[in-house]
């Protein structure tokens, strides 16, 4: 694999130069060593300083791959040149070519660098943090009961420049000005914490890892880490013991507050996490190092040696969990033996056409179809057809009615086959501007990019690497595609059970879980529409008579005892729409009740509950009840060979796999309780039916692998 090694050392080739100049400079030697550390794990590295001509540099390092050649990935050292933010200046060019690359992305590293951001955040998420203030200039007033001693750093600066101890108000103001006029920055001033100072470093992705922790031990003097420490240039020996001789509960304890540290910056691949441990045995945490030192005397090197990883494999395991978060942990390799050369082959086609599979996802959610714009619905249905046309598969006029359902199939039919189940309607009529498709490292949004077209691209992407390995028409596979979810499937539920029995399996596309779960188990529900009318009353008016509006209100209170979570049943007032004469109160209300619910019985008896609670009993109010959408609940098999069959093939090529329940209804629960159904085999999705609706970037690839694989049957 190529490997590009990016640093700021020596070159200051910028347009200009301005601002605040870096002072942070990785070792020669350092770099030397992370060079021959990735040589020696087979990869073909080269060094590049981080300056205006890294973008030509890199094209020409890492051109675009071809097939079969996997993509190249930078090794992220850089601290920037100049200027604020400066940590995240070559990530931010990184995310804008497209080049993957080892560390966190540019606004974790944003934050980071700011001390003062970091310990907002962290008192937001309810982490331990030492009190503070900020100091603008010199002479600003000291407005926060802070206790003395104190410690005082600049705002945005690392390896511990400016810091200093202060024990009264004279050198508080005198550390101040030094920050101000070293760096014309503000200054984070904090209780100094009296006690044992921690590092702890994290290593990994979801989940992450964290090292065992360090201590740092400074013997006589400032008992801090100074600039002059980390550049062995202070004249004392900073003493690391690792593991630290703390409590197995107290590092259990600052692990754990690492990695919700860790994640609460939306860290990658690695970070350091630095704590102040007072001598009662609370822990509060200092700051966090996005850019952990990888030099060879450090502690995030040094807690890596201790647990077993040398310098060469720690090296080596960064990079691979920075592919793992890229590209998913695919070592075909290590399998080729056991496999014949038609599964490498499909293997080979799905994961070198990332690129083309994410091209065609943003084609297709730039065509909405809602569920009640018919015209977009119809160019979907037509370029649909043209696609399934070109893979060589016919309509199977039985299970197809021309106006909401479509049963498709290969020449081998599907018969005792799999039937692939996905809605082709976005659920919704939304109006304005669509929401514009956009990538970002694990998540792709775009308008029903989870509700509809992953699981569109899931499936044709699937059947186009069938087609490439000449092993498609001979599958016994069938795709039913319908364009009423929206309406809860009212019209094309018949038809899908009709097909479904004519099939021996049914997995249904849409999203899935985060983690690779699929979903196993699903409620059902039911949707009402409630019309309550009376007498438009005037404001003020006296009379005993209630109000449509307060009426309701009082009937819908009584709805919530309905539900029960052991029961696993849930009714909720979805939305409410009153209409009233001009100044006159409301004479009617309108709502949308949902019941959602595993138990049919349970369902039924709610049902009856809410017509009890609407039953009209006041004088000029009344209630009419209308069922508008029913759907069955999908409910779990415990032998369902289905999942075993998935299972075995996600072990066998590292895929991640799981079950989840759900408490949304589908497609799935139309199925027969006989015939083996799972559903939620799309990519895993967030912010579902939102504006900000979007799938895992990862699993786009992961889902087409798995369900190819599958329906290859090698």
């Amino acid at each position: 694999m190529k490997i590009a090694i990016v640093y700021n050392r020596e070159s200051q080739a910028v347009i200009n130069l301005f601002g605040t100049l870096n002072r942070e400079k990785y070792g020669l030697e350092t770099i030397k060593n992370i060079k021959e550390a990735l040589i020696a794990g087979g990869h073909q590295v080269k060094t590049f300083e981080g300056d205006k001509n890294i973008i030509s540099k890199l094209e020409k390092f890492m051109p675009s791959v071809i097939s079969g050649e996997r993509p190249g990935l930078v090794l992220n050292l850089s601290y920037g040149i100049q200027g604020k933010g400066r940590y995240m200046h070559v990530p931010g060019i990184l995310e804008m070519l497209g080049i993957p690359y080892v560390g966190s992305g540019p606004e974790t590293h944003a934050i980071a660098l700011d001390k003062i951001v970091t310990k907002m955040i962290l008192i937001q998420k309810g982490l331990p943090t030492p009190k503070f203030t900020v100091m603008d200039k010199p002479d600003s007033p000291i407005t926060d009961n802070l206790s003395y001693p104190m410690i005082v750093k600049p705002k945005a600066e690392a390896v511990s420049f400016g810091l200093r101890i202060v024990h009264n108000e004279e050198e508080l103001r005198e550390g101040v000005r030094i920050i101000y006029e070293t760096f014309n920055s503000p200054t984070l001033v904090e209780e100094f914490i009296e006690g044992r100072e921690v590092n702890v470093g994290l290593l990994g992705n979801n989940p992450v890892q964290a090292l065992p922790p360090v201590e740092l031990v400074f013997g006589d003097g400032l008992q801090i880490y100074t600039y002059e420490d980390k550049k062995n240039i202070s004249g004392r020996n900073v003493e690391k013991i690792c593991p630290a001789p703390i409590s197995k509960d107290e590092t259990l304890r600052i692990q754990k507050l690492a990695i919700d540290t860790f994640e609460a910056l939306g860290c990658y691949d690695s970070a350091r996490v630095d704590f102040r441990i007072d001598k009662n045995g609370n822990p509060y945490i200092l700051e966090v190092n996005s850019m952990a030192s990888l030099g060879a005397d450090g502690s995030f090197v040094y807690a890596a040696n201790a647990m077993g990883l040398d310098y060469v494999n720690l090296m080596n395991r960064l990079v691979e969990v920075a592919c793992e978060r890229y590209f998913g942990p695919y070592i075909i390799d290590n399998i080729n033996g056991e496999v014949s050369d038609k599964t490498i082959g499909l293997f080979n086609t799905i994961t070198t056409n990332r690129d083309k599979i994410e091209g065609e996802l943003k084609a297709w959610t730039n065509l909405p179809s809602w569920t009640e714009d018919h015209v977009g619905i119809s160019t979907a249905l037509r370029k649909l057809e043209d696609r399934l046309k070109k893979l060589g598969l016919k309509v199977v006029e039985e299970y197809t009615n021309e106006s909401s359902a479509w049963t498709w199939e290969t020449d081998a039919g599907f018969k005792d086959g799999t039937l692939l189940v996905l809605p082709i309607d976005i659920p919704g009529n939304r109006t304005g501007f669509p929401i514009p498709f956009r990538t970002e490292q694990e998540w792709i949004y775009g308008e029903g990019i989870a509700s509809s077209r992953g699981g569109l691209v899931t499936l044709l992407s699937t059947l186009s690497a069938l087609k490439e390995v000449k092993n498609l028409d001979n599958k016994k596979i069938g795709i039913f595609l319908y364009t009423d979810e929206g309406r809860g499937m009212r019209y094309s539920s018949g038809t899908l059970k009709k097909a479904a029995k004519n099939a021996k399996e049914v997995i249904v596309l849409q999203s899935g879980f985060k983690g690779g779960k699929v979903v196993n188990q699903r409620r059902g529900s039911k949707k009402y529409s409630i019309v309550v009318e009376g007498d438009p009353l005037r404001i003020g008016y006296r009379s005993n008579q209630i109000d449509v509006l307060s009426y309701f209100i009082q009937k819908a209170e009584k709805l919530k005892e309905i539900s029960s979570s052991d029961k696993k049943i849930t009714v909720a007032v979805q939305d409410v729409h009153s209409e009233r004469y001009s100044v006159l109160l409301s004479h009617r209300v309108r709502a949308t009740l949902y019941i959602t619910f595993l138990d049919e019985k349970l369902a039924k008896d709610a049902e009856e509950q809410i017509r009890n609670i609407f039953k009209s009993s006041s004088k000029g109010i009344q209630c009419y009840i209308e069922k508008l959408v029913e759907r069955p609940p999908f409910i779990k098999n415990k032998n369902n060979l289905l999942i075993s069959r998935f299972t075995n093939i996600a072990e066998k090529w590292n895929i991640p796999f799981g079950m989840e329940s759900s408490l949304l209804a589908t497609a799935a629960g139309e199925i027969n309780s006989n015939i083996p159904v799972v559903c939620g085999f799309a990519p895993a999705s967030k912010g579902l039916y939102t504006p900000n609706e979007a799938i895992h970037r990862r699993e786009l690839v992961e889902r087409t692998l798995l369900l190819a694989m599958y329906l290859l049957g090698e």
